[in-house]
């Protein structure tokens, strides 16, 4: 069976051909480890409960306190109920030869809201930890220290909504930062997301959300990628309660909520995360160079061992328990995947994704990471960021692969930073955009994106100031006909068009990219005096009728509908019908739609043919339309039929059209 699944796998990608003792290796290495995991008593799922085990606990009317700490010499519970003095009623047992320690306490020993950590000695030291468990982790505003907090409300959230609305179409994800997602320069809320932002995306025509800094994380600046405390939701949105109103309220609306889970690495505070957590810098994570990564200053974890498997695979389930994620879009995962964390590398050849430089225990996690969420959830999704072209990410794992459902087709808004930044777009090159679009596996389900929250951030650019620069700030009213403005709104559009139109299996937009969001992403830090003028999002600017935000809103929403209405991402992949890099065309045909684009800058076509499927064609889709802020120039109410050309050895079926300059058609054969 495992050799007819490996010769599947080279049949759909003869690349693989000389790898296939590693293929097998790979199929069989999770198997394995999930039977050592499970002792082939149990199910996955049930291994991955430590959760349940670990942390604080309220059950039998007293509190339980467990811990994992092997080289400790003794533990002992500080905080609010012990005036944070070290006493011998709050010292914790060690309770096995593996390092476990226990505390039980009467339950008016801690009382809800009550702030705790625990007071760790070693051999030669001793050092504050937050539980590694811990849900509920907040800082002191005065102070600014972090602690966890004893979370048992007298009221929990009752979920509301208990249909499964992890369906299986084609996702087009809003990815979002629920800090970020106001207009008031401050930190936003799940409360204010919930009433003011949930709405917006559904308006939009956007199916899932992603939401960004789930995971505590100490240092708001790092956009929620260096976490300390897995099994905490960021306390700077509100409430855990309030996070499970936001994700209850999505569903009612219809919507999907996956989150970012960062598991290619963790903070390296040690007081508030898991470094030197019991003294030693080896305990979650490797010993030596390996346990640092060189780019990002944090703890790269140790995926062959058996606690560090059990805390991820338990974190993986939590969120799915706890907080009814659908999901999870998996962070870094380039990193995991190769010792040298993919720095510095262009992976030109195969022998990168086999050779000596792989994290094998890695790629086993990973594995069982989406057996596990895909066992608990079926229709869970589960997305893959790796920038290296690993094969196999996104295959099933019955098929062979590692399980994911969609990976991210990375290239795509690379290349647009290249033709923006560095290429006058009377020279882009049609041929090469038309590869980058297409170049991905056809056997793996990808999303693609013009951009993300990557290209937004301080240091780059987003996509529609790239374009238009400084000029966003002075001629974006309506009656303004700057030229600059009417150039970038122009490719905006069919950037984002034909990003959709040739997408795998799903697409995404990061919030307020939609509509043309002028400034870029800077979080408060010491550069910009702790300001939070830029972590913010201007949404004023899409309501405002009389600028020309509005009109790319408009067109987000009716390209997002367009793609729905007609199955697009449920399609066959596009069908190049005419490419011509002189005259700035791309045309292909794709769920049964004629697309058409014209990235010329000064060109405008009449009577510009070329070859298609021989009927009658209606436009039903525009770019250049007033309402979305163009220059009106196509009479859409006009039908195209097709004339015979050519000669006995070729009949031609050519279509006549006036193609403007900077100007996406779409065609429907009627």
């Amino acid at each position: 069976m495992i050799d007819e699944t490996i010769e599947s796998l080279v049949e759909i990608d003869p690349y693989l051909a000389p790898y296939r003792s590693e293929l097998k290796r790979r199929i069989t290495a999770p198997l394995h480890r999930e039977k050592q995991l499970t002792c082939e008593e149990k199910s996955l799922s049930d291994f991955a409960a430590g959760h349940e085990y670990f942390g604080l606990h309220f059950r039998n009317d007293e509190w339980i306190i467990r811990e994992w700490a092997p080289n400790a010499t003794s533990i002992c519970l500080i905080g609010d109920m012990t005036a944070w003095r070290e006493t011998d009623t709050f010292q914790l047992d060690r309770i096995d030869d593996n390092g476990v320690w226990e505390i039980r306490l009467p339950s008016g020993r801690m009382d809800h809201g009550d702030h705790y950590r625990l007071r760790l000695h070693w051999p030669g030291g001793e050092g504050d930890r937050i539980p590694a468990y811990a849900r509920r982790v907040v800082q002191d505003p005065t102070t600014l220290i972090f602690n966890a907090q004893v979370w048992s409300p007298p009221s929990p959230y009752e979920w509301k909504c208990h249909d499964d609305y992890s369906q299986t179409a084609p996702p087009f994800i809003y990815e979002a930062h629920v800090g970020m997602a106001q207009e008031e320069e401050k930190i936003g809320t799940y409360r204010e997301f919930t009433d003011r932002i949930l709405p917006r995306i559904v308006q939009a025509g956007y199916t899932t959300i992603q939401l960004m800094a789930m995971q505590e994380h100490p240092y708001y600046g790092s956009f929620g990628y260096q976490v300390s405390n897995f099994f905490a939701a960021s306390s700077r949105f509100g409430s855990p309660e309030e996070l499970k109103e936001l994700v209850d309220t999505a569903h009612a609306m219809g919507l999907k909520v996956i989150m970012d889970i960062i598991h290619s690495h963790a903070a390296s505070n040690e007081i508030e995360g898991l470094s030197r957590f019991d003294g030693t810098l080896y305990q979650y994570f490797h010993g030596g160079a390996r346990g640092m990564h060189p780019a990002w200053d944090s703890r790269c974890f140790d995926y062959g061992k058996y606690q560090v498997l059990h805390f991820l695979l338990s974190n993986c389930r939590f969120w799915l328990d706890e907080y009814h994620f659908d999901g999870f879009r998996f962070d870094g995962i380039t990193s995991m995947l190769y010792l040298h964390h993919g720095l510095n590398r262009i992976f030109a050849s195969y022998e990168e994704y086999f050779g000596n430089s792989v994290d094998k225990d890695a790629l086993v996690y990973l594995t069982l990471a989406n057996k596990l969420i895909h066992e608990i959830k079926p229709n869970a999704i589960t997305i893959a960021e790796d920038v290296s072209g690993m094969p196999g990410l996104a295959i099933p794992i019955s098929q062979g692969g590692m399980g994911f459902d969609y990976r991210f087709a990375m290239g795509v808004p690379d290349y647009w930073i290249k033709l923006t930044k560095e290429i006058p777009d009377e020279n882009w090159p049609m041929g090469h955009v038309w590869f980058e679009l297409n170049n991905y596996r056809r056997s793996e389900k990808s999303i693609s994106y013009s951009e993300s929250h990557d290209q937004a951030l301080v240091g780059d650019q987003t996509l529609i100031f790239r374009l238009i620069g400084p000029h966003m700030y002075d001629h974006m009213n309506v009656d303004d006909n700057h030229l600059d403005v009417a150039r970038g709104i122009a490719l905006h559009k069919l950037i984002r068009l034909i990003t959709l139109a040739t997408a795998g299996d799903g697409y995404l937009n990061f919030m307020g990219n939609e509509f043309g969001h002028p400034e870029w992403i800077d979080f408060p830090r010491p550069g910009n005096n702790w300001s939070y003028r830029y972590a913010r999002r201007q949404w004023h600017l899409a309501d405002d009728a009389g600028l020309k935000y509005h009109f790319l809103g408009r067109f987000d929403h009716d390209m997002i509908d367009l793609a729905k209405q007609y199955d697009l991402l449920e399609s066959p992949a596009p069908h190049l019908m005419h490419e011509h890099n002189g005259d700035k065309i791309i045309a292909f045909e794709r769920a049964n739609l004629l697309f058409v684009f014209n990235f010329h800058p000064s060109s405008s076509y009449t009577d510009y043919r070329f070859d298609v499927p021989p009927g009658k064609y209606e436009i039903i889709f525009d770019s250049d339309a007033p309402k979305y802020g163009g220059h009106g120039r196509i009479d859409t109410s006009q039908h195209h039929f097709t004339m015979t050309a050519g000669n006995e050895s070729r009949i031609l079926n050519n279509i006549s059209l006036y193609i403007p300059t900077r100007t996406a058609l779409v065609l429907k054969r009627v």
